[in-house]
């Protein structure tokens, strides 16, 4: 009779989720006894969003590209991220192994505040945060403050560019940043190591303490972001502690694949269920950041303590969006290049 009745709960809550939408993108932070921080996230979308990675030298000038009022700052660090559409950074590392992710969620509300605030385009979001803080508890502290203002676009894809930020770092700590309701929300702790889409988080956090209770007996399988973020967070729970980063970044890497989402599995016209289209897993104690584009037959790595990220080093860039292939380390084949320009996004447009 019990058995029966958690059946018949997870046939109501599985039909409940199908009509929550499934926007894209997982991800994780495993730590392992040595201190090794490896964070794997997966870039799930409906079409290519033409990345190539860029490795940007702390002393550049920034602008928020938002309009008159937008921030202004200089970077502090320099970093390494893989961008969307040459527009914006999707995702990333610094110098510092501050580690930062770009997710879909559906329904997030910027708000419309101006007061004292500064404008921020959403395509810089990342970017700015490399730039400006060395771990999660100083960006997460300054972040916190709410004093800027984001700007969101239409993205290429004609979706519009809702989103939230995970961040991690070397010493393991994390954070998720989302805008519900118009106002930023900040979930900061090593325990907040799995985020996927939507709901909010405080949903997700919800609907996964009902399937730890379960205790792997039934695992979720569909594409949803719920599903992910309960199969995610399952196996990160129950994945063998390594000592050896080698293991460490393949356990990671593994877990990754498990939540992907394959080819053929999109909805037309909304970044719903989409298939995956790469894969980064960033090893932050040793600065190592692994990309896996999923059309591609290797996976390949920049250690980023070998590129020349110092105050006057050049842009350079490793190009990607024409299918090119590599494998190894790959920090001698970025080229030098201009960097790419996001577009000016005036606030009510």
């Amino acid at each position: 009779m019990q058995k029966l009745k958690i059946i018949k709960s997870i046939v109501v809550l599985a039909i409940a989720l199908e009509f929550t939408g499934a926007n894209a993108c997982s991800r994780f932070t495993y730590t392992a006894p040595d201190h090794t921080v490896v964070t794997g996230r997966s870039m799930d979308w409906v079409e290519d969003i033409k990345t190539d990675l860029w490795a940007f030298p702390a002393g550049i000038k920034k602008n928020g590209r938002a309009g008159a009022n937008s921030i202004e700052w200089t970077s502090k660090y320099g970093s390494v991220v893989a961008s969307g559409y040459n527009i914006g950074a999707a995702d990333g590392i610094n110098t510092e192994g501050l580690n930062v992710n770009l997710l879909y969620l559906a329904g997030a509300d910027y708000g419309t505040q101006i007061g004292r605030k500064k404008d921020l385009s959403i395509l810089l979001w990342v970017q700015y945060v490399l730039d400006n803080y060395a771990t999660v508890k100083e960006a997460a502290a300054a972040l916190a403050k709410d004093e800027l203002r984001i700007i969101a676009p239409t993205l290429p894809s004609g979706d519009p560019a809702a989103l939230h930020m995970a961040i991690s770092d070397p010493s393991g700590d994390n954070a998720i940043l989302e805008y519900v309701g118009g106002k930023l929300v900040v979930y900061h702790g090593a325990q907040y190591r799995v985020m996927t889409n939507e709901p909010t988080y405080d949903k997700q956090l919800a609907l996964n303490e009902y399937w730890k209770n379960l205790d792997g007996a039934f695992m979720p399988g569909t594409s949803t972001p719920e599903d992910r973020f309960v199969r995610a967070s399952y196996y990160l729970q129950t994945a063998p502690v390594n000592t050896d980063v080698q293991k460490s970044v393949a356990t990671v890497f593994s877990i990754i694949r498990e939540v992907s989402v394959p080819f053929g599995k999109a909805a037309p016209g909304r970044p719903n269920v989409a298939p995956t289209i790469w894969r980064t897993v960033a090893d932050l104690k040793n600065k190592v950041y692994y990309f896996e584009a999923t059309d591609r037959p290797n996976v390949f790595w920049v250690d980023i303590t070998k590129l020349d990220l110092r105050v006057g080093a050049m842009v350079k860039k490793l190009p990607l969006a024409n299918n090119e292939i590599y494998a190894d380390e790959v920090s001698e084949k970025f080229v030098q290049a201009a960097p790419f320009t996001s577009p000016e996004v005036l606030p009510g447009n």
